[in-house]
């Protein structure tokens, strides 16, 4: 039988995760890197492996520029805009977001945000959907020196929480963010917006659902005894 209430944290990835808007990013990168660069990208090579990553690490793998390079920044900064552009009308929580955040909360578990996402991007969900007070740290790309799939945002959350990694469970969209949760040390759970259930687990998920409405089984004894 699984040890009870095992975790005492939880970390959230935001986009994907949270919200369903991954679509929105692979079409504004896919629109900025052909309109300024020439490039057609696929969506499915978008997806796989350039979600969880920064914007100044992907335009760093397309062009090979230094991450510094003013250019890469404009670019950068043009795809989030044009991102909001065409999520916003979309703005919405996946199902089940706010009832699991609230009965967390309840439950005395530490909630945090762990997203790649910057900082305008963050507030623009965050507020826009009123959620910002139900997470007990928020964690930047601007708190950890690399995307995921390093660990370093996780770990950051982590120890903003005071918290053991182990004792912390992810909820992530993407492949590189399931690699990051794993390298941290901590279990993740898959939502399947943009991947397979098959490609999370492989990847070191050892769950995975449709969205945050219904918890397996054990995955809830784990988080609330």
């Amino acid at each position: 039988m699984e040890p009870q209430a095992t975790f005492r944290a939880v970390l959230f990835d935001m986009d994907g995760t949270l919200v369903d808007n991954m679509a929105f990013h692979t079409r504004a990168l896919i629109e900025v890197t052909k309109r300024r660069l020439g490039i057609d990208l696929a969506a499915e090579f978008v997806d796989q492996e350039f979600a969880g990553r920064k914007d100044l690490e992907i335009f760093e793998i397309i062009t090979g520029r230094p991450r510094q390079d003013r250019a890469a920044a404009g670019w950068a900064a043009e795809k989030e805009v044009l991102y909001r552009e065409l999520y916003g009308p979309h703005l919405r929580l996946i199902q089940g977001t706010h009832e699991l955040l609230t009965r967390l909360r309840d439950a005395g578990k530490r909630v945090a945000l762990a997203s790649a996402a910057p900082v305008e991007n963050r507030a623009f969900v965050l507020d826009g959907l009123k959620l910002r007070s139900m997470f007990d740290q928020i964690v930047g790309q601007e708190d950890a020196p690399r995307g995921k799939p390093a660990p370093d945002l996780f770990l950051a959350a982590a120890s903003r929480l005071g918290l053991e990694p182990s004792l912390c469970l992810v909820f992530e969209d993407a492949v590189n963010g399931i690699l990051g949760a794993r390298a941290a040390g901590m279990q993740a759970v898959g939502i399947t917006t943009v991947c397979s259930p098959e490609t999370l687990q492989n990847a070191g998920a050892r769950w995975t659902m449709p969205d945050l409405a219904e918890l397996p089984e054990d995955l809830e004894r784990m988080l609330f005894g």
